[in-house]
């Protein structure tokens, strides 16, 4: 009874925590959120993962903040993106896994009884398997501070410009 009561509150948990997009927020214990490293004095590595429901454009917008936010946090006026990426995991998972008559097989044989004749109504072979594919998105980006004027450079960003024009599509946590 508790071993089957402890699931039920995990899944309702998982449940929860995945129902919305992934939040501007630091990745303390979890792969989602920002997080960054320090490569030397004016050099960092900043990267954002978002859940299965935050999409790219989303992921690549709080990454572009994170590093705006940290350039001003550590006395610099504007930051340079020296390398950048954007890595993708996309997992497939039969529909079946959300039927609530799902019995936990997916492989059904039909097989004859003499009493009730033909029992079973799947074929692995010939009938389609339905699936639903989800997909993961974490940006990075290693970036070189600096101090004064932006550069003239399209990889050359002002940190408080970025700033104010993002401001409106970061998304904070909800307080519990």
């Amino acid at each position: 009874m508790k071993r089957s009561l402890l699931i039920l509150l995990s899944i309702t948990v998982l449940a929860a925590c995945t129902s919305m997009p992934t939040p501007y927020q630091p990745a303390v214990g979890s792969r989602w959120g920002y997080e960054e490293n320090q490569i030397e004095t004016d050099r960092f590595r900043v990267s954002f993962g978002g859940n299965s429901i935050t999409d790219r454009e989303t992921v690549e917008t709080y990454l572009l903040y994170r590093a705006a936010e940290l350039t001003v946090e550590q006395g610099y006026d504007h930051f340079e993106v020296v390398e950048r990426n954007v890595d993708s995991e996309t997992r497939r998972f039969p529909s079946e896994l959300h039927n609530p008559r799902y019995r936990g097989f997916f492989v059904h044989y039909s097989y004859y009884h003499p009493r009730w004749g033909w029992r079973g109504r799947y074929d692995p072979f010939w009938d389609d398997m339905h699936t639903r594919e989800i997909t993961r998105f974490e940006a990075s980006a290693e970036i070189v501070l600096g101090e004064g004027p932006k550069p003239d450079h399209p990889r050359a960003f002002d940190a408080r410009d970025v700033m104010s024009n993002l401001a409106d599509d970061i998304v904070l946590p909800q307080p519990e």
